[in-house]
């Protein structure tokens, strides 16, 4: 398996650098073209099915962001190249798989590659089909606070979690409880039951995820239909969980 890829870089010394790094440390790479801006970046992106598109953030005319907000849906990911490091939470939580600040560390680069190759590898596998948890069903209870006392759920009765500011919405198969404790609490208090974060606003039950899409830059469908995105930065961890 190899990764298409593109660079999309304004400056021609950037992309002569990444590109000869590329060549000679990423044998899994297959570069397909370059571009200096988003107009051409966009053709390429639009003519070619990618795998991977190294990005940089500040461009002429616009930016990264802007550039992914006009793809739109994308089953390709993205590795942001720049020298401005106050992007990376956004970039992380976002848009991106993968951060390198310039000047390029070698190791950086391998590691960015190798991080999205296992991702596509497990997509490419797990893309629209009824997919297995390679992990147990985890017995156990969680008590959960309430005005007038406490309820006691089974934990694999809760199907997702959604963050509402410092509450948390607790989704079960056919109501939803409302927490004033925050996601952070119940990503702690379920971990180690095969719960994943799978997006900053998103805890999700590996057990009810019934199909994996690559579209929308990836997401997850679980047994009641619901279908969540899931962030790049989190894909890896999301996707290790399933055979």
């Amino acid at each position: 398996m190899e990764l298409k890829a593109i660079i999309v870089e304004d400056e021609a010394k950037s992309r002569e650098i990444l590109t000869n790094y590329i060549t000679k440390y990423c044998p899994k790479v297959n570069l397909l073209g370059e571009a200096s801006n988003i107009e051409d970046a966009l053709i390429l992106i639009r003519n070619n099915e990618l795998d991977l598109v190294f990005l940089d953030v500040e461009m002429p005319f616009g930016n990264a962001f802007d550039l992914l907000e006009r793809v739109g849906d994308r089953t390709f990911e993205t590795v942001f190249v720049t020298a401005y490091d106050h992007y990376a939470l956004d970039a992380l939580n976002n848009h991106a798989s993968y951060y390198l600040l310039k000047p390029i560390s070698i190791d950086e680069l391998i590691k960015a590659v190798d991080y999205v190759f296992v991702i596509k590898q497990k997509e490419n596998a797990l893309e629209n089909n009824v997919i297995q948890p390679s992990s147990k069903i985890v017995e156990g209870k969680i008590t959960i606070p309430q005005q007038d006392g406490f309820e006691v759920l089974n934990i694999q009765d809760i199907v997702y979690c959604k963050a509402d500011d410092n509450y948390t919405e607790i989704y079960l198969e056919n109501r939803k409880i409302l927490v004033s404790k925050t996601l952070k609490y119940f990503e702690e208090a379920l971990k180690a039951s095969n719960f994943v974060r799978v997006h900053k606003s998103f805890l999700v039950n590996v057990n009810a995820v019934v199909k994996y899409r690559k579209g929308k830059g990836g997401s997850v469908v679980l047994q009641t239909n619901k279908e969540i995105q899931v962030a790049p930065s989190k894909k890896a961890e999301l996707l290790s969980y399933f055979k």
